[in-house]
């Protein structure tokens, strides 16, 4: 039995692969993780490269854009628990390749569908469901974290266009990015934001400079700059003043994303360690594994990320566009990424000096796995909403 059979051993196979299509897809996206992502996954990390034409082929042959997205306008028809688990077998190869499959299907994709009208679709999906382009979502801006409605991004009306000015930081896929979805103000006093579409070919468009970072090397980061972007009015996604609804929709999906990317984080850091001490290293006579030290780290370790994949699933199962899960969301967030980065950790220190290196992925991994915890609000904001949350319950 595989490491991985093993972890599919504990728990109902019906929370985590719901029906023989989510099992299926499971499988599929394993494969394609195995073949097309593992050879590729060390060698873009250390060149902090993005695998553009291994992205395009998610969407052009695997048709993995629009997992959402009702099959009648050209998406799979599946739900966020399909999201989590093709998130989750992408991450326990490579988690940047993921986060930039992340911010495009469920930063844009999955937001954009669910905002936009029917000439926004017809306009808009083909091209990044294809994988004709490469999209991301700003929201983030420079020294505005959590606060979002300290955003200083102004879309200023002008009768027949909008007029945008601003900057975004930190935006996922921004260097080959083709459209994005922008949060921005009406007015610059204003206490709610709209949501717009903003192609990088329009005049004003700009991206800074590409973030150098510790994890998720492979994924690019840059700072988006709109300098008197004159956007249509159709560029407008909803109603004036209803991005904020956009916004705290799709952050639950986006937070159980992350968590998902955590998981397959874990479970990777689990598979290598575990192999390591029971079969590869043998100390005094014996195999590594038969001392309790090494004993209690993988253990526990399996043990918490087991209990972290089933909250996370739990959640994932629960969400939709019309159903808000905020603190399920906020939870499984918070749970899965302070257990893949202890995970991490601790199976570094099962490997020794061996763990400190590039030989084993649990290096690249321990620093991919930071990012989750500060991405999509940080563990300190998730605090601050469950309390908030169960405030509000009670």
């Amino acid at each position: 039995m595989s490491f991985v059979q093993l972890v599919e051993s504990v728990g109902e196979e019906e929370l985590f692969n719901p029906t023989p299509e989510h099992l299926a897809l499971r499988e599929m996206v394993r494969e394609f993780s195995a073949k097309e992502l593992e050879p590729q996954a060390k060698e873009c990390d250390e060149a902090e490269t993005f695998n553009q034409q291994l992205f395009q082929r998610l969407g052009q042959e695997l048709t993995l854009f629009g997992v959402t997205v009702p099959e009648q306008d050209g998406g799979l028809g599946m739900d966020p628990v399909a999201s989590t688990i093709i998130i989750e077998e992408m991450s326990a190869v490579d988690p940047g390749f993921a986060l930039s499959y992340l911010a495009h299907e469920v930063l844009f994709v999955n937001n954009f569908y669910i905002s936009a009208n029917a000439e926004q679709r017809e306009k808009y999906l083909a091209k990044t469901m294809d994988g004709t382009w490469i999209a991301g979502m700003g929201m983030t801006e420079p020294g505005i974290g959590t606060d979002v409605l300290g955003m200083t991004t102004l879309a200023e009306d002008c009768g027949d266009h909008f007029l945008l000015n601003g900057a975004k930081q930190f935006i996922t896929n921004a260097t080959l990015g083709s459209v994005f979805l922008i949060y921005a103000k009406i007015h610059k006093e204003a206490r709610a934001i709209s949501s717009f579409v903003v192609t990088s070919d329009l005049p004003g468009f700009s991206v800074g400079k590409k973030e150098e970072k510790m994890g998720m090397r492979s994924s690019p980061t840059a700072q988006l700059v709109f300098e008197g972007i004159k956007l249509p009015k159709e560029n407008l996604l909803g109603q004036v003043n209803a991005g904020m609804t956009h916004m705290m929709r799709n952050l639950e999906i986006e937070r159980v994303t992350l968590a998902a990317q955590s998981l397959g984080i874990a479970r990777r850091c689990l598979e290598v360690a575990a192999h390591y001490a029971i079969q590869e290293r043998h100390q005094f006579g014996k195999p590594l594994s038969s001392f309790g030290q090494i004993q209690r780290m993988i253990a526990e370790g399996f043990a918490e990320y087991q209990a972290a994949r089933t909250l996370v699933y739990t959640v994932a199962r629960q969400i939709s566009p019309l159903t808000r899960k905020s603190l399920g969301a906020a939870s499984a967030k918070l749970v899965a990424t302070r257990m893949a980065e202890k995970i991490g950790r601790e199976m570094i220190q099962v490997l020794g000096g061996y763990g400190y290196t590039r030989d084993y992925p649990i290096e690249r991994l321990y620093r991919d796995a930071i990012l989750l915890s500060i991405g999509g609000g940080t563990n300190e904001a998730m605090q601050k909403n469950i309390i908030k949350d169960i405030s509000m319950g009670l």
